[in-house]
Formats: C-alpha cells, sequence, structure tokens
C-alpha cells in the first residue's frame, strides 16, 4: 500500500506527520513500512541519518529520492505485497513528475492548518488529487491547531473537506512535536496522536496488511521504543 502526505502549502507539518505515522504503524502495529523522503529539506533522511550515527535502532528504512527516479523505485518497492510505503510529497504541484506518484497512491493524508490561506491551498491540492487519482482515498489531518482557532472557520472548512474525505480527530499546536524523529515518538504525545492514527488505521488498514508479533491491544499506546 502506497500512502502519501502531501499538502502544496508550506509548514503544515507534511514531515513531521510521516515520521509519527511510520512510528505508529512500525511500533503499534508491527507493519513492514518504508519512507521515500521526496521533500526538498530531506529533513527526515536527516534525522535518519543522524539516528544511524548514534546507533539506535532502525524500525524502518528511509529512503532519499527525487521525482525523476521514482518510477523505477516504486518497482523495487512493490514486491513485498505487505510493505506500507509512506511518501513525503515536495511541497509542489506544477511539475509533470508527481503524476506518476499521485497515480500510485493508494491514500493520502494531508495535514492543514484553520486559516484562510492553508484552506485555500489544500482544496486545490485536493482537486489536483482527485482529477489524477479519482480512485485515491483522502483522509485530512487538522494539524497545528493553536487553541484560540476561530469556531467557526473550523465548521466552514471542515464543511468543505468532508466532501473529498474523512477529517480526523486535531492535533494542536505543541512544542514536543519537533522532538519526533526515526526511532521514537514522545511518550507524552500517545494520547493525542492514538486517536488520529487509530482512525486512520482502522479505516484503510485493517486486515489489509497480516499483523504479526504483539497484539493490537498491548501495543495500541506504545509510541516509544
Amino acid at each position: 500500500m502506497i500512502i502519501i502526505i502531501g499538502n502544496q502549502k508550506g509548514g503544515a507539518g507534511k514531515s513531521t506527520l510521516t515520521l509519527l505515522l511510520a512510528n505508529y504503524l512500525t511500533q503499534a502495529k508491527n507493519c513492514p513500512v518504508t519512507v521515500i523522503d521526496m521533500d526538498y529539506q530531506q529533513s527526515i533522511i536527516q534525522k535518519f541519518d543522524k539516528a544511524k550515527i548514534l546507533e539506535n535502532e532502525e524500525p524502518y528504512e528511509v529512503i532519499p529520492a527525487n521525482l525523476e527516479s521514482y518510477p523505477a523505485l516504486r518497482n523495487l518497492l512493490g514486491r513485498n505485497e505487505r510493505d506500507i510505503i509512506l511518501i513525503d510529497l515536495p511541497g509542489k504541484l506544477d511539475d509533470d513528475g508527481l503524476i506518476p506518484v499521485f497515480n500510485s497512491a493508494d491514500l493520502v493524508i494531508c495535514p492543514f492548518a484553520y486559516d484562510e490561506f492553508s484552506f485555500e491551498s489544500t482544496v486545490l491540492f485536493t482537486v489536483v488529487l482527485r482529477k489524477i487519482n479519482p480512485k485515491m482515498a483522502m483522509v485530512f489531518v487538522p494539524n497545528r491547531v493553536k487553541a484560540n482557532a476561530r469556531y467557526e472557520i473550523m465548521l466552514e472548512v471542515n464543511e468543505q473537506l468532508s466532501k473529498f474525505g474523512k477529517i480526523t480527530a486535531v492535533l494542536p499546536d505543541r512544542v514536543d512535536f519537533q522532538r519526533v524523529n526515526t526511532f521514537m515518538t514522545p511518550l507524552n504525545l500517545s494520547p493525542i496522536i492514538i486517536p488520529v492514527f487509530e482512525q486512520i488505521y482502522a479505516d484503510h488498514l485493517y486486515g489489509k496488511h497480516e499483523i504479526t508479533g504483539r497484539s493490537d491491544s498491548g501495543a495500541t499506546g506504545e509510541t516509544n521504543r
């Protein structure tokens, strides 16, 4: 299964959300995961390389890639049907090289904020993806939501985005998210992130991947190694 995490709006939190999901799937659900870092900043591969230097256990592989190399990489990674491939997209839409990525995806997870500019950018991103790949499922994650976010804006944005896909529980704006890396999610974030990822897992992944090792009931709360 291929899951792309993206939004053309910069600062939406794509890379952090990719790390959180990768950690959750490998540690709480025992899913085999490969992360493809296509973001221009390459922040995930930097964290991955740093973790290796510190000799931390690698729960999943992170591969740096660009749009030109994706088709060949996709063929190599698609040999194991149980694998879940997470792709941290570049923050843009104006490149035809994105079309093979969009066409190959089963699910898009789109982080967004409750402000007018983020909303317009998210809708444009969603419309383009839907036109290229009508069968792709869509999930929207309200991310870095501040405590003073206007309730009226939240209602309007949720109403519009729900026409394209599901909207998860909110991820608040907290400094602890900056501590997420490729081998660990801070435990104090567990009550916040578990409702978001449990919903995504139940809707799109449960039953599609054979789970081995510890049971879900014993691992749900474990986001740390």
